[in-house]
């Protein structure tokens, strides 16, 4: 985790670098926003950008955006009142940070951000296999291609290598290339000189240079442009780049790792992805079962989503009953661990007791479990003087009575229109929580992601989603609910 710290901070920022080093942060300052970009554009990079509030926040995002650096942005200062919390947010900063600074916000901060967690949580013998695999050859430096289905952790076993690997140290830089538009990767990944194309206004380190010493993930690799995967192998085999717009090539020294969930071989006779750099990649291929071929895991991992979203929402420890365990072992998990851990999510929210049992599974596509029998139909209506008064009115309505729904509970979830769980898709209801809970924050995307108990970069995936399917999802600071 790398954070950069921009301003002074009126004098706390030793106090709040002390306790980010604690976290295992590695803390860079400068005293300006001028300072903060040229360490943003020269490859010191940063996880997490924490700046003063009477630095001017809004020019920071605004450069940061224009130069398309996507690091997350945090103001600080020791002003309390509201007014100066909403500006900062409303300037584009994703939280507010209180100083004195307090340990523990900054640690949630830095986990909701950072989420660089190396250890892989597994019990099943066939990913301990895998698991032995990738400690034989992490401490090499020849690539690795970790292959699987979508959710299986291609992320969490490559974070896994380098963290076993003698570049440790050093850092592990990620660039998902299904995430970045064809036009902009080239210049994502190798850099460019100011003045290279419109919008160049400095020099820019790609991913290759901010990887140097450390490793580079080409997350998802398969989705890159063909045209761009001939500039690629040519990094690889000569170790050295060149930036857009230069005249010298630059030497690199990065561990590289890909990713990818789909069938390279056939993507290669697809004429998708070119044959030697498949090959140059693939000098070690780690692949990792779907979690259904290693149903030894879902127990375990089932725990331990258990365990961390009760904490994340201040709840106290509960466990999963035996039928909920044989409920989540006899699902197929087309989504895999991301499944699993969505519906552990879900599973915390919805429990109720000492313990968390079957009737708090709600798996995707499908109601909560056990379903409730169906009520045979009403054939005839009560006569108007026997109805309750509250009771509306049949006539308006010629279809057979519907069983009602149970009462709602307090503080449970509603959908995103404001009714009933039951009846409800897993998706909606999913939807409605999570732009509901963003417009209680304000837009403010990191206090969301903290009380949903959810990373940063998976609220934004859906956020995505969400805007593409053409809801209305709340803008960094706005107030008003969303209108979905």
């Amino acid at each position: 985790m790398r954070l950069l710290i921009v301003g002074t901070l009126e004098g706390h920022i030793t106090a709040a670098g002390q306790i980010a080093m604690q976290r295992g942060a590695k803390v860079s300052h400068v005293p300006d926003v001028d300072g903060g970009m040229r360490i943003l554009r020269e490859g010191q990079g940063a996880d997490l950008v924490m700046v003063d509030v009477r630095q001017s926040v809004a020019r920071l995002v605004k450069q940061m955006k224009q130069e398309r650096i996507n690091t997350p942005v945090v103001a600080c200062g020791v002003q309390s009142d509201p007014d100066t919390a909403v500006a900062a947010i409303k300037a584009g900063a994703k939280e507010y940070i209180p100083l004195p600074p307090d340990a523990e916000l900054i640690a949630a901060v830095l986990a909701a951000v950072a989420e660089e967690d190396n250890s892989v949580i597994f019990s099943d013998p066939i990913m301990a296999g895998t698991l032995k695999l990738a400690d034989q050859i992490a401490p090499s430096d020849a690539s690795v291609l970790v292959t699987g289905e979508s959710g299986t952790g291609k992320e969490v076993l490559a974070r896994y290598l380098h963290g076993k690997s003698r570049r440790a140290s050093e850092k592990f830089v990620s660039v998902n290339c299904a995430a970045i538009p064809d036009n902009l990767l080239e210049s994502e990944l190798f850099g460019h000189e100011k003045g290279a194309f419109t919008g160049a206004v400095a020099r820019r380190i790609g991913k290759f240079e901010e990887a140097n010493g450390g490793t580079l993930l080409l997350d998802e690799i398969s989705e890159m442009d063909i045209r761009l995967q001939a500039k690629l192998l040519r990094a690889i085999q000569e170790r050295e780049i060149d930036r857009l717009g230069g005249s010298q090539p630059v030497k690199v020294d990065i561990r590289l790792i890909a990713t990818s969930n789909r069938d390279l071989e056939k993507h290669v006779a697809d004429g998708n992805f070119r044959e030697d750099l498949y090959f140059r990649l693939n000098v070690f291929n780690l692949q990792i079962p779907a979690l259904r071929q290693r149903p030894g895991d879902i127990k375990v991992l089932a725990e331990h989503f258990a365990k961390k979203y009760n904490e994340a929402n201040g709840l106290a420890p509960r466990k999963l009953n035996a039928e909920a365990i044989a409920r989540l072992e006899s699902h197929h998990w087309r989504g895999n661990v991301r499944e699993l851990e969505n519906t552990m999510h879900r599973a915390v929210l919805l429990a109720n007791g000492s313990e968390i049992g079957i009737e708090a599974i709600m798996l995707t596509g499908e109601g909560m479990a056990p379903a409730a029998p169906p009520m045979p139909p009403i054939t005839s209506r009560p006569e108007p003087s026997a109805r309750p008064a509250a009771a509306p009115s049949a006539a308006s309505n010629p279809q057979p009575a519907q069983p009602a729904a149970p009462a709602q509970p307090a503080g449970s979830t509603s959908d995103e229109s404001g009714g009933q769980l039951v009846g409800k898709t897993v998706a909606a209801v999913e939807r409605g929580l999570i732009i509901d809970t963003l417009s209680h924050c304000l837009g403010n995307r990191t206090h969301a992601a903290n009380i949903l108990g959810i990373s940063i970069r998976t609220l934004r995936n859906k956020l995505k989603q969400y805007g593409d399917e053409g809801y209305q999802v709340p803008a960094p600071g706005e107030a008003d609910r969303a209108s979905v």
